[in-house]
């Protein structure tokens, strides 16, 4: 997919889970004034508007690729044929919802009770990758705060 395209765009149903080969997009959502970026994903990552491909219900989120990006695409039907084909795959997949449920919990004390720079270094411990795959703005997005306070955090 090219830098700009649209996975999922709002009200679209989520019938996929991609897996990121290489590349990066975001996962945002649009607001009166603003778009906010709730997650980012770049080589590795697992990307869905997730409570849509759970539930069948239309999404609330935009997928928009950064990067001109390549994607493993897993349909619903084949992602839950594979995880109840074998025991060891319901682990699995109950590992990745246990670290997606974590992950969430960690970014909403982040975003609740952390301040710009702390969200900034607990980013920059976790993920330094994220800095050279993922344009500012869109980290500043991520982080909940302007490119121009982000550029300042990053100055030594």
């Amino acid at each position: 997919m090219e830098r700009g395209d649209f996975l999922i765009r709002e009200g679209d149903i989520a019938k996929s889970i991609y897996i990121v080969k290489n590349g990066s997009m975001r996962i945002f959502r649009r607001t009166k004034n603003d778009e906010i970026t709730f997650r980012l994903g770049y080589q590795g990552s697992w990307m869905t508007s997730f409570s849509s491909f759970l539930t069948g219900n239309p999404s609330e989120f935009y997928i928009q690729m950064i990067k001109k990006s390549s994607l493993l695409e897993v349909s619903k039907d084949n992602f839950y044929e594979f995880i109840n084909s074998d025991s060891e795959h319901t682990t699995l997949w109950l590992k990745m919802l246990e670290e997606f449920a974590v992950q969430q919990m960690d970014r909403e004390i982040d975003l609740l009770t952390r301040s710009p720079y702390e969200r900034y270094q607990r980013l920059l411990e976790r993920s330094p990758s994220v800095f050279q795959e993922i344009p500012n703005k869109y980290i500043a997005s991520y982080l909940r705060m302007s490119p121009e306070t982000l550029s300042r955090l990053k100055k030594p």
